[in-house]
């Protein structure tokens, strides 16, 4: 092949770097095996040993791949000239890729971000915890809003029923009579029920104040450094317990119990028979019992209203931390450790770089070099027979472009010129036969006298 200069020191170049390319093709493919090794071995459960072969052996195996399986491509797609063929190859390229990217770069993301991932996991955890607790206790604090109309409710209840005591305010006639003891009945339930929601607002506080001891101390266990199998499982232990406080913070909600005492004042309102002693102040007592009676069912209605609006906030879904694997966490929180997938990807994926370099090159040599198809596999014996038949054509008066023999020039005919005798010259001692040279000795021997 007869190379012109460019494409001469490009088949130079290349053949300097291929030692390169092959050593930077086995780190490449020894470090993805290192890093697919500390990533599968997460995976595996067992006991230390077989955790340790195993994973040594698909590291190893994964390392084999890759460096066959781009070995082949830095061998091949460069010679190929053909379009339809390279786009075959290009296609096994593609299909080869994928592959590595299933058998081994995931995993080496998992061992570049597997720790931080499952950080990443405990701390989207805490921050669904922390908000559930919040709205627990958001509902549970929505109860204490009925206390002041409960407690007014009482305070109205009891201030009749001493104002109708005292000055007969209602009837006209003092006395502890029956109105009196119907509004004394109304008021007291009214403070039991102002009794239960202020002794559920302690309780609440109380269970709050451990939420947020939980919590902290999750927070803790997801910024502390340290090796993150003992600080996930600590994290799941306070989970458990977070969870339970988040239950008893719901159970700690009275809105249903204040809808139910509050629809008891009207279903179970139950008027003391008038006692008056005439008739006029009995049917005073009537009608001042039948205005209490309305006076109950609309603070009844108003009380069931306001803890329909309480209940009807969604309640607070039972949380569940869930333990994943630092590859299950790498794959689940990708988008969080993008460079940590474009790092782990390249290892694997860099030789592609590699092929399309020596494909440019191979395609620039190709259109710079005159090339002979047939001269492409010829050896040194082969040249050398060919420069033998060349000299021997050429002695014989072959024309070598044709394999005619030339046409000789006729000679000029030339003038006759007398010319003396002369000895031809002596013969050559190479082409004397044995039977001349002995007859040449005896003649030249000189006779005796």
């Amino acid at each position: 092949m007869q190379l012109k200069p460019n494409a001469y020191r490009l088949n130079e170049t290349v053949k300097g770097v291929e030692t390169m390319t092959r050593f930077a093709l086995a780190v490449l493919a020894l470090a993805s095996g290192v890093y697919t090794y500390l990533g599968v071995r997460g995976l595996l459960d067992g006991s230390a040993s077989f955790v340790f072969f195993a994973a040594i052996i698909y590291s190893a195996a994964v390392s084999v791949a890759i460096y066959a399986f781009w070995s082949f491509m830095l061998r091949f797609v460069p010679l190929v000239t053909s379009g339809v063929q390279r786009l075959a190859l290009f296609l096994t390229m593609a299909i080869g890729c994928a592959m590595i990217i299933a058998m081994s770069s995931w995993l080496n993301a998992a061992a570049l971000a597997g720790s931080a991932s499952l950080e990443q996991h405990m701390a989207v955890t805490l921050q669904g915890y922390a908000e559930d607790l919040d709205n627990a206790h958001a509902n549970a604090l929505a109860s204490q809003s009925l206390l002041p109309d409960v407690q007014r409710a009482a305070e109205r209840f009891a201030g009749l029923a001493a104002d109708e005591r005292e000055s007969g305010a209602l009837t006209g006639t003092t006395g502890s009579g029956s109105v009196v003891q119907l509004l004394t009945q109304m008021g007291t339930q009214m403070d039991q029920l102002a009794a239960t929601i202020t002794g559920s607002r302690d309780e609440v506080a109380l269970l709050f104040e451990q939420g947020s001891v939980r919590l902290a101390t999750m927070r803790e266990l997801v910024s502390t450094p340290g090796a993150i199998e003992p600080r996930s499982d600590s994290f799941q232990a306070e989970a458990v317990q977070l969870s339970a406080v988040i239950a008893a913070l719901q159970q700690t909600d009275v809105a249903s119990s204040v809808k139910r005492a509050s629809a008891d004042l009207s279903a179970g309102f139950i008027a003391p028979v008038a006692d008056g002693g005439t008739t006029d102040l009995a049917n005073r007592q009537d009608q001042v019992m039948e205005t209490v009676r309305t006076s109950v069912a609309a603070q009844s209605a108003a009380l069931t209203q306001a803890a329909d609006e309480i209940l009807a906030n969604p309640a607070v879904e039972q949380r569940r931390f869930v333990p994943l694997s630092s590859a299950e966490a790498v794959i689940r929180y990708w988008q969080d450790f993008i460079p940590s997938w474009a790092g782990a990807i390249s290892i694997d994926l860099l030789p592609v770089v590699l092929v399309l370099v020596l494909m440019i090159v191979n395609d620039a040599m190709r259109k710079d070099s005159e090339s002979l198809a047939e001269a492409e596999n010829i050896t040194a014996a082969e040249m050398l027979r060919a420069m033998a038949l060349f000299r021997r054509m050429e002695a014989a008066g072959i024309d070598v472009a044709t394999g005619h023999p030339r046409q000789a020039p006729l000679p000029a005919e030339p003038e006759q010129v007398d010319t003396p005798a002369v000895a031809g010259p002596a013969p050559d001692d190479s082409t004397v036969t044995p039977i001349d040279a002995a007859q040449r000795k005896r003649t030249d021997s000189p006779r005796p006298a």
